[in-house]
C-alpha cells in the first residue's frame, strides 16, 4: 500500500499543500487560463499557507483509491490532458488526483465561454447601433408628421372659415330677397295712396311755406354746426400728426440714446477689470495696517479709487547686518477698485449700464475671479437669508433688466427672457436647474450648435427657463446652491470646486417697425484659482482635489490665452481649449463686452494668491478687444 501511494506523495510535494479536493469537479464561472510550451511541465498555483484540514483531505482521497487490473493508469506530471468537448460528448471523469487535467478541463472550458461572450457583446452592440437608427428615423419622421399635422389644421380652419363666410353669404342674399320683396309691396301701396296725397297736397302747401321758413333757420343753424365740426376734425388731424411726430422723435432719441450709451461704454473700454477687497470676518487675524491701501486718484479722496497698493514682506531675505529686509510693494491699476467696506449696492451701481446694453443687443459677460474664499461667490448670488441688502450681481441685474424692460414697453418695444444655469466641473457640463429623477445626470450635457449654420450655442438635457419677474430667477438661484458641488478645501471649509455659469437669453422685437434685437448676459463665477502644492503627500482624498485644481487652473488659464488671442487679432482663437471658454464663445468676441471682478482676501497669509489674481488681471485689463457690435435684425 505504501509503494503504491509512493508516487501521489512525490506529486503532492511538487505542488506544495493543494487546497481541499472535492469528489466530483466543480463548474468554476471562470478560472485564469494557465500557458503552457510544448513538453513543459506546469503546475496550477496553490496558496503557499497550507492547513491540516488539506493534508488530510488529499491522504484520504489517496488512501480510497484502490489499484487494481482495471484502474486507468495515472497521467505523467507534465502531460496535459485533453480539453472536454464542447457541444459533443462530455468527456470521461478524472480521477479526483488529477488536478492539472481538470485544470486544463477548466482552462478549455472557459476559453469557449469567452469566446461565445465575444461573439454575444458583438451581436449586442450591432443590436445597439440598429436601435438608434431606428431612434433617429423615428424622430425625422415625427418632426415630419406633427409639420403635416400643423398644415392640416391650417387647412382645415381655413376651410371652416371658407365655410362660415359661406353661409353668411347665403343669409344675407335670403335677407336680400326678404327686403325686395317688402320693397315691391310697399310700392303699391304708396301708389294707391299718391292719389290720396294730391288731395291732401294742397292742405300741405300752406303748412309747406310755413316749413321752408323753418328750415331756412335750421339750415343757418347747421352751417354753423358744420363749421365748428370742420374745425374739430381740423385740430383732430394736427393733433394725430403732432402725436405721430413726438413718436418719431422719441424713436429718434431712444436710438441716439442707445448709440450714446454704447458710446460711453467703449470709451470706458470692452473690456474692463474692476478689483474688489473683501472684509475681514470674524474670527480672521487683523492685517498690519500698512500691508494694503487704496491711493487716491488726481483729483484727491473725492475720485473713485481706481489704484491697489499690495506689501509683502520675505523673512529668506536680508540686509549685510542681519536686519530683515523691508517690505516690497506692489502697485496695481484697474478701472475701478472697491475697498472691503464697499456694499452690493455700490458694486452694482458701477455694472448697470453694462448690464443694460443687454437689452439693446450686445453681449455681456461678466465674470468672478479669485482664489477660494476671496468672496466671489457673495459677489455674484449674495449672501444667505434673502437679505435685499446682500443680494448678489445675478438677482440685481435681473431685477434691472426686468424694470427697463417695463419702461420701454411704452415705447412699443416687448422683451422675453430665458435662463439657465449650469457648472462645469472637472470638463463636464452640469445641469444646476436639473430636478427630480434628472439630478446627477449633468455628466450627458454636452454644448452643441442650435442648428446648422447657426452661431447660438446651447446645452443638450439642460433646462431653459423662462423668466418675468424676481421670485421666478429667487427659486432657480435656490435651486443652482442646492445643486452645485462643493468639497473641502484647505482654505475654506465649503468651497466651489467648479464653474458656474449663468446665462439670460434676451430677446427684444417692435412690432411697428419690424426691429429685432437678441443679446446673452451671461453672469460666470469661476472656481477658485490657487496653485498647486507639489511637495504635498497625495492620499486618496487628495488625489480628486488635486485632479479638480488641476482642470480649473487648466481652464483658467485657457481664459487668458483666449482673451489674449482676441486682444492681438489672432486667426485662431483656442476656445475649444476649454468647455468654459466654448461655451462663452459668444460673449468673448469683439462684438461682446466684457467685466472682470478680480476678488482678494485681506488677510496677510493669501498674499502671495492675491498677487497671483491681481497680475493675471492686470494683464487682462491691457487687453483690447474691439468695437462692439449690437445683434439686431
Amino acid at each position: 500500500m505504501e509503494d503504491a501511494l509512493e508516487p501521489e506523495k512525490k506529486r503532492t510535494r511538487g505542488l506544495g499543500t493543494a487546497p481541499k479536493i472535492a469528489t466530483s469537479r466543480p463548474r468554476a464561472p471562470a478560472l485564469t487560463t494557465v500557458p503552457q510550451t510544448q513538453g513543459q511541465t506546469a503546475a496550477p498555483k496553490v496558496p503557499k499557507k497550507t492547513g491540516p484540514r488539506c493534508s488530510t483531505a488529499i491522504a484520504t482521497v489517496l488512501k480510497n483509491q484502490k489499484p487494481g487490473p482495471a484502474a486507468v493508469p495515472a497521467q505523467k506530471p507534465g502531460t496535459a490532458a485533453a480539453p472536454p468537448m464542447l457541444g459533443g460528448k462530455k468527456p470521461s471523469k478524472r480521477p479526483a488526483w488529477d488536478l492539472k487535467g481538470q485544470l486544463c478541463d477548466l482552462t478549455a472550458e472557459l476559453k469557449c465561454y469567452r469566446e461565445r461572450t465575444q461573439t454575444l457583446d458583438q451581436e449586442n452592440q450591432q443590436l445597439r447601433d440598429q436601435l438608434r437608427e431606428a431612434q433617429q428615423q423615428a424622430t425625422v419622421l415625427g418632426a415630419e408628421r406633427r409639420t403635416l399635422e400643423g398644415e392640416l389644421a391650417r387647412v382645415q380652419a381655413q376651410a371652416e372659415q371658407g365655410q362660415q363666410e359661406l353661409g353668411n353669404l347665403s343669409a344675407r342674399v335670403l335677407e336680400l330677397e326678404e327686403r325686395l320683396g317688402t320693397q315691391e309691396s310697399l310700392v303699391q301701396e304708396l301708389q294707391k295712396e299718391q292719389l290720396g296725397l294730391q288731395e291732401e297736397r294742397r292742405g300741405l302747401a300752406t303748412r309747406l311755406e310755413e316749413q321752408e321758413r323753418r328750415l331756412q333757420t335750421s339750415e343757418a343753424a347747421l352751417s354753423g354746426s358744420q363749421a365748428e365740426v370742420a374745425s374739430l376734425r381740423q385740430e383732430t388731424v394736427a393733433q394725430a400728426a403732432l402725436l405721430a411726430e413726438r413718436g418719431e422723435r422719441l424713436h429718434g432719441l431712444e436710438m441716439e440714446r442707445r448709440r450714446l450709451h454704447n458710446q460711453l461704454q467703449e470709451l470706458k473700454g470692452n473690456i474692463r477689470v474692476f478689483c474688489r477687497v473683501r472684509p475681514v470676518l470674524p474670527g480672521e487675524p487683523t492685517p498690519s495696517p500698512g500691508f494694503l491701501l487704496f491711493p487716491s486718484g488726481p483729483g484727491g479722496p473725492s475720485d473713485l479709487p481706481t489704484r491697489l497698493s499690495l506689501s509683502r514682506s520675505d523673512e529668506r531675505r536680508g540686509t549685510l547686518s542681519g536686519a530683515p529686509a523691508p517690505p516690497t510693494r506692489h502697485d496695481f491699476s484697474f478701472d475701478r477698485v472697491f475697498p472691503p467696506g464697499s456694499g452690493q449696492d455700490e458694486v452694482f451701481e458701477e455694472i448697470a449700464m453694462l448690464v443694460q446694453s443687454a437689452l439693446d443687443g450686445y453681449p455681456v459677460c461678466i465674470f468672478a475671479y479669485g482664489q477660494t474664499g476671496s468672496g466671489k461667490t457673495f459677489t455674484m448670488e449674495g449672501g444667505p437669508g434673502g437679505d435685499p441688502q446682500v443680494e448678489g450681481l445675478i438677482p440685481r441685474a435681473l431685477r434691472h433688466l426686468f424694470s427697463i424692460a417695463q419702461e420701454l414697453g411704452g415705447q412699443g418695444w416687448t422683451y422675453s427672457f430665458v435662463a439657465s444655469y449650469v457648472e462645469i466641473y472637472n470638463e463636464t457640463v452640469r445641469d444646476l436647474l436639473a430636478t427630480g429623477t434628472r439630478k446627477g445626470q449633468g455628466g450627458e450635457c454636452e454644448i452643441r450648435r442650435a442648428g446648422p449654420g447657426s452661431e447660438e450655442l446651447t446645452v443638450t438635457n439642460a433646462r431653459y427657463v423662462p423668466v418675468s419677474c424676481e421670485k421666478e430667477v429667487e427659486a432657480l438661484l435656490h435651486l443652482a446652491r442646492q445643486n452645485r458641488a462643493v468639497a473641502r478645501t484647505a482654505q475654506n471649509e465649503r468651497s466651489s470646486r467648479s464653474h458656474s455659469v449663468f446665462q439670460l437669453q434676451i430677446s427684444g422685437e417692435h412690432a411697428a417697425r419690424g426691429l429685432q434685437c437678441g443679446a446673452p448676459l451671461s453672469l460666470v463665477d469661476l472656481a477658485g484659482s490657487e496653485r498647486l502644492d507639489p511637495g504635498l503627500a497625495l492620499g486618496p482624498g487628495e488625489r480628486e482635489r488635486l485632479r479638480e485644481t488641476q482642470a480649473i487652473n487648466s481652464s483658467l488659464s485657457t481664459l487668458g490665452l483666449v482673451i489674449m488671442a482676441l486682444s492681438n487679432k489672432e486667426s485662431h482663437v483656442p476656445y475649444r481649449n476649454s468647455k468654459l471658454t466654448y461655451l462663452l464663445q459668444n460673449s468673448l468676441g469683439g462684438s461682446a463686452k466684457m467685466l472682470m471682478f478680480v476678488n482678494i482676501s485681506p488677510l496677510e497669509e493669501n498674499v502671495s494668491e492675491s498677487l497671483n489674481s491681481l497680475r493675471f488681471a492686470s494683464k487682462v485689463n491691457q487687453c483690447v478687444i474691439g468695437t462692439a457690435q449690437a445683434n439686431r435684425k
